[in-house]
């Protein structure tokens, strides 16, 4: 597949931007060059390379979680700048338009 200036004006609509014709040029090279490069690739013999899973050797080590220090509702709110009984105060974030 080649790109030609019809599908680069075609993917700048569908972005919603706007190339001079020599930056429409430059794109359409550089995307030939990306998709020859991708054929390139395509061309190589991979079936006996088994798929990559992890990028390194490393494992996630989960553990199961555990409350160390259990915090009460009115020492939570002891620091709070502004308190009604029981709630943190906060201010309004949303308007009604």
């Amino acid at each position: 597949m080649k790109i030609d200036h019809n599908i680069v004006n075609h993917i700048a609509h569908l972005s919603r931007l706007d190339f001079t014709q020599e930056e429409n040029r430059q794109i359409q090279e550089e995307l030939n060059q990306i998709i020859d490069f991708v054929d390139q690739l395509n061309q190589i013999d991979t079936s006996n390379v088994s798929s990559l899973i992890y990028m390194s050797e490393e494992r996630n080590i989960f553990r199961k979680d555990e409350v160390f220090h259990h915090i009460s509702q009115k020492e939570a709110l002891l620091n709070a700048p502004e308190k009604d009984s029981d709630y943190f105060k906060v201010s309004k974030v949303i308007e009604k338009v």
